[in-house]
């Protein structure tokens, strides 16, 4: 579903490229973790993924099209296929849990309807029926990072991508969240997750992306995550 082709991407702040000459093949259905240290490339992955930025060099195909080089409104249809969850939540203050998961519907033009139909239903997959009025200030950390899974989840994305969405959240937590994520790809999404919570990544056997400055050190299925990095 998703290839890499001899992808690199260079900022420009005078250093290695943040990823460096990257192939790699991901498979719809599939559950992968991208490990490594700070700086070895998993959040500059992700943002390649859903089109944030730009490689340097090679191509990035999904359904064997170039999204490099997709329009405007060829990049808006793909990024709705996509539901991003971020590490820092990025929920809106001033919206209830309903309206900022309603929101993700909004801006696609979806009709009331459907979203009083959808809304609860996310809501109810992260156990937050009951959290409908309530602000985000109201909301633990393991709540806010369940809204934040819903609103990616009730578009019906084809890919969840999430880059360090346990790390502002407490140990159990994050295993509950990790099992939310677990059963979304059950449900046949593919879910690919950046990430340092090595005992998560250990404990749910996964395929495992290691990252080294910029490259691919290890790929395996089943993995876990090598300390040693």
């Amino acid at each position: 579903m998703i290839e890499f082709k001899n992808i690199t991407k260079s900022y420009n702040n005078g250093g290695p490229p943040a990823v460096a000459n990257i192939s790699l093949r991901i498979e719809r259905g599939e559950f992968i973790f991208l490990v490594g240290p700070s700086g070895a490339g998993k959040s500059t992955l992700i943002k390649l993924l859903f089109r944030e930025i730009m490689p340097t060099a090679g191509r990035l195909f999904f359904l064997k099209r170039n999204i490099t080089e997709f329009t405007e409104s060829e990049l808006l249809r793909y990024r709705r296929r996509i539901g991003m969850v971020f590490q820092d939540f990025r929920l809106l203050k001033q919206k209830t849990v309903y309206e900022n998961v309603a929101f993700a519907l909004e801006v696609l033009g979806q009709s009331p309807r459907k979203i009083r139909q959808k809304v609860p239903l996310a809501l109810e997959k992260v156990g937050l029926t009951g959290k409908e009025k309530a602000f985000p200030s109201e909301l633990s950390g393991g709540e806010a990072q369940r809204v934040g899974i819903a609103r990616a989840i009730v578009k019906d994305p084809l890919i969840i991508l999430a880059d360090e969405p346990t790390g502002n959240v407490d140990r159990d937590n994050s295993k509950q969240i990790m099992k939310l994520f677990e059963g979304i790809n059950e449900g046949g999404t593919t879910v690919i997750v950046a990430t340092h919570a090595w005992e998560l990544v250990n404990q749910l056997q996964k395929r495992v992306i290691a990252l080294k400055k910029g490259r691919i050190i290890r790929d395996e299925q089943n993995g876990g995550y090598d300390t040693e990095y």
